[in-house]
């Protein structure tokens, strides 16, 4: 089973993650988030359930044809049916045909359950434990035992409880895996009925199988405690999501656990090297899954390690640990300092050094920097979210920019059709610019004002600049700034750009939203130039 401090990670994101709503997972988006998992250096890897639905089916068979790396790929699925038998069960057949070497069956701990849900006898769920694993055992498989509902039926019968476990660990699963499957479960309830379990069933950990597993859910917003309080006890795999997503208010999350386990109690869960891949495999997974990163997840978010506050700037330059409790590289993220109305001259000069520019305190520059900054967050403008706007603000102060282009002027026409009874909208745009002394002018349609302007925008500069025709607007957000002032109240707009290889945010403020969006607009045309010009080389996401 490993050294004294071995953990085994259990992944479940391409079964109970999936599970989370809103969330749906093509074969192949299974297929490459299975592969991530594998290269990041997840022991097990849980596939779904085959024969629940022909995705997992083929889900199986791919990675038959394509073996993963190092991973073990593990089908999921129930123990027989009532009063049936295991040999011909059509469930079971069908994870014997998905290949995998392991296999996770899950049975019912809860006597609720049994009688309520399966509406069979206490003594018959035992057999179907029992019988189960014994007939994946003679079919050359590794057995997985998920005790689903164990916390609620521990409490509810402990006796009963542990003889399931006990059945299960007779028949001869290898693990016994503790599922807090509704959430509800405290952190020192883990801890005393694990020791409890420990006691009864005399597991030593670390020692020859079965061993003990953990499973937890975050309905009390204790998952990831849980699972800590369940490995200090003695438990030796730990099963949980990247990200942490799952039905309801998902799973424990790996992104927090696995850190907490290695850097934090000294346990051994992956490679250095692997360990680094992290903030990467949660940022791709997010993707993949259609959900924007949380920014501030604790580990891998993107504000996990952002400095804001001038005194917490000046310090972490000084020493890191003032400010931070490990070091971001350690987990594949980075160190990030925001520019906002609380930066001190410490925020300015560091935010420069990441744009490859070398200021000094004493440089007028930096003043008139920090000034210009404090006077437009004041008007409601926000750099922390539009480091582009930031850097143009900061080479304007330097003499570092260019006039690309000069506005005249633009009007924007929108009508509200009606065509074989839909109702729908159209925007016409109209723009003049000048661009090196000559005079564009050029209109275009769009689904909305900020698309028909930017099209028109782009339309008239794009014989100028080619690269245009490769930057795209990846995201638009709106927020009012003084509500109580009504339609004429100030309006922010954040614009992501991207050219196809990095992304960038600006950020544009007025009462009339199309001249905020404009303004957001023209400087990521703007941005986007200076990536390909000769005064920067191109540089990281600024998103």
């Amino acid at each position: 089973m490993g050294t004294a401090n071995q953990i085994w990670l259990y992944d479940t994101t391409l079964r109970d993650g999936a599970q989370r709503e809103g969330i749906a997972l093509s074969l192949e988006d299974k297929l490459k988030i299975a592969r991530q998992l594998d290269k990041m250096g997840i022991p097990f890897i849980e596939g779904g359930w085959p024969g629940a639905n022909p995705k997992d089916v083929q889900f199986f068979w791919k990675l038959q044809e394509e073996p993963l790396t190092q991973a073990e790929v593990v089908a999921f699925c129930s123990t027989r049916r009532p009063h049936k038998i295991a040999a011909e069960d059509p469930l079971l057949k069908a994870i014997l045909a998905a290949g995998t070497r392991w296999v996770t069956i899950f049975g019912k701990s809860w006597d609720l359950h049994v009688t309520e849900g399966l509406k069979t006898s206490l003594e018959e769920n035992l057999n179907m434990i029992a019988d189960t694993i014994e007939y994946l055992r003679s079919q050359g498989r590794r057995v997985i035992y998920d005790a689903e509902h164990w916390f609620d039926g521990y409490v509810n019968n402990p006796d009963y409880a542990l003889e399931t476990l006990k059945t299960a660990k007779a028949a001869g699963a290898e693990w016994l895996v503790l599922c807090d499957t509704n959430g509800g479960t405290l952190p020192h309830n883990v801890s005393r009925i694990v020791k409890d379990v420990i006691t009864s069933l005399e597991i030593q950990p670390d020692q020859d199988s079965p061993q003990l597993g953990i499973h937890t859910h975050n309905d009390s917003g204790t998952a990831v405690a849980n699972g800590l309080a369940g490995v200090v006890e003695g438990v030796r795999m730990v099963q949980g999501t990247i990200n942490g997503y799952g039905e309801r208010c998902g799973n424990a999350n790996l992104c927090t656990l696995i850190p907490n386990l290695q850097l934090k109690m000294g346990y051994h869960c992956l490679e250095e090297s692997q360990l680094t891949q992290l903030t990467k495999t949660s940022r791709l997974i997010s993707e993949m899954v259609n959900l924007a990163p949380d920014d501030h997840a604790p580990f891998v978010g993107r504000s996990a390690f952002a400095h804001k506050g001038g005194i917490h700037v000046s310090a972490v330059q000084k020493n890191p640990l003032t400010y931070e409790h490990i070091k971001p590289e350690n987990i594949g993220n980075e160190r990030r300092i925001v520019i906002s109305e609380m930066a001190g001259l410490s925020n300015v000069l560091s935010k420069a050094k990441t744009f490859g520019i070398e200021l000094k305190k004493e440089d007028a520059a930096c003043r008139e920097i920090l000034t210009r900054i404090k006077e437009l967050e004041h008007e409601g403008y926000q750099f922390e979210a539009a480091e582009a706007s930031f850097e143009l603000l900061m080479r304007q102060a330097l003499g570092q920019t260019k006039s690309f282009f000069e506005l005249q002027g633009f009007q924007v026409h929108c009508d509200r059709l009606y065509g074989e009874g839909m109702p729908y909208s159209n925007a016409l745009a109209t723009i003049k610019v000048t661009v090196n002394g000559e005079d564009r002018l050029e209109v275009a349609e769009g689904n909305g004002p900020v698309s028909a302007l930017d099209s028109a925008l782009r339309k008239a500069l794009v014989n100028f600049y080619p690269e245009i025709a490769q930057f795209h607007l990846t995201d638009y957000k709106v927020r009012i700034l003084d509500g109580g002032a009504g339609t004429s109240a100030n309006t922010r707009v954040l614009i992501e750009s991207s050219n196809g290889h990095e992304r960038w945010t600006t950020v544009g403020v007025s009462p009339n939203i199309l001249e905020a969006s404009y303004q957001a607009v023209v400087e990521g045309i703007e941005y986007g130039l200076l990536l390909k010009s000769t005064m920067k080389k191109p540089v990281k996401s600024m998103s």
